[in-house]
């Protein structure tokens, strides 16, 4: 029977929506729920402790609106909060990681591979245990890009100081003998265009597309199809000036209306 439940999809922002989007292309008749933390972003500026109660409350919080599956698309939450999620969840629960470094893996030649990210994600050290614990024999060169989200935000993908940051962070990963890296946070598609064109070496992989192929495999394995008709919903924890924005930035298709919510908190200990 066709499941016309919605999948729920959170960030701790918004930019989360590239995983969005390519979803809603790769599924097109699913109903998505979507939910920013624009309250509480970023996350990698919290402790791991406050992004595992964080992500706990905005799962309970799409559980009660009766989703069939839970995307974690955000990086952050994915290094501190996916196991928890998923012993205390009762839908499929899928993080941004696993299927990024499955695509890594599979696209290197040289051995030597790359992970861009925030801070947060970098120290978190979650990319290299998960290459590590697939390959052992796989050498790893970590980046943390920490200017690279507000070049993003501000639009400013085109400008000749993003090609100057990404010629600074990545030029040593080249160097190295490293050809293929991962985009290890939301933002970095936008700037996959000035990547490859400064490194044309590298194998790019991009979290967003390989996390909605593993999503489109888990509804097709676990009998979660819908029939459509598909939708979105997005909702965030705060309507900023700056959400319109992003939104437009991050996700080119038609939303009626982008809601505010209040998300309850947890007030025991995870």
């Amino acid at each position: 029977m066709p499941d016309s439940r919605p999948i729920g999809v959170f960030d701790s922002g918004m930019g989360g929506l590239t995983v969005l989007s390519e979803l809603v292309q790769s599924l097109p008749a699913e109903q998505f729920l979507y939910l920013g933390d624009t309250a509480r972003v970023p996350y990698g500026s919290r402790s791991p402790r406050t992004v595992l109660r964080y992500s706990l409350e905005i799962a309970s919080f799409l559980e009660g609106h009766n989703i069939k599956m839970l995307v974690v698309a955000c990086n952050t939450a994915t290094a501190h909060a996916l196991e928890d999620l998923k012993k205390r969840m009762s839908v499929p629960v899928v993080g941004v990681i696993e299927p990024g470094v499955r695509a890594l893996l599979s696209r290197t030649k040289t051995g030597k591979v790359g992970v861009i990210g925030t801070r947060s994600t970098i120290k978190s050290g979650a990319y290299e245990r998960a290459i590590q614990s697939a390959d052992p024999s796989i050498s790893v060169i970590s980046q943390a890009c920490p200017l690279l989200v507000p070049i993003v935000e501000e639009g400013w993908m085109n400008k000749e100081f993003s090609r100057l940051a990404v010629r600074e962070y990545l030029t040593g990963m080249s160097e190295s003998g490293v050809d293929a890296v991962v985009l290890g946070c939301t933002h970095y598609p936008l700037l996959r265009s000035v990547i490859a064109s400064e490194f044309p070496g590298f194998e790019l992989v991009d979290s967003s597309v390989e996390m909605s192929r593993a999503v489109s495999a888990i509804v097709s394995e676990k009998s979660l199809s819908s029939t459509g008709p598909g939708g979105v919903r997005i909702m965030v924890t705060d309507v900023t000036e700056q959400v319109a924005d992003l939104q437009h930035l991050f996700f080119p298709h038609p939303v009626e209306r982008t809601e505010e919510v209040v998300v309850p908190e947890i007030q025991t200990e995870p």
